[in-house]
């Protein structure tokens, strides 16, 4: 009976860390201050003169 409370207890406690993480993720990725930086890393796969060369930026 007490390891299944214990079992139970540590579910729910690796939910709420795992939706935690999950929303700090998520903040990161659509924070204003790193808008710039994405863009920048988008564009890496176009940048360069065709032969697959990649470019320092």
């Amino acid at each position: 009976m007490t390891l299944e409370h214990i079992f139970d207890s540590a579910s729910s406690v690796m939910t709420v860390i795992s939706f935690a993480t999950f929303a700090g993720i998520w903040a990161w990725a659509w924070s204003t201050r790193k808008r710039d930086d994405f863009a920048q890393a988008a564009q890496l796969p176009f940048d360069g003169d065709g032969n697959g060369e990649r470019h320092d930026v």
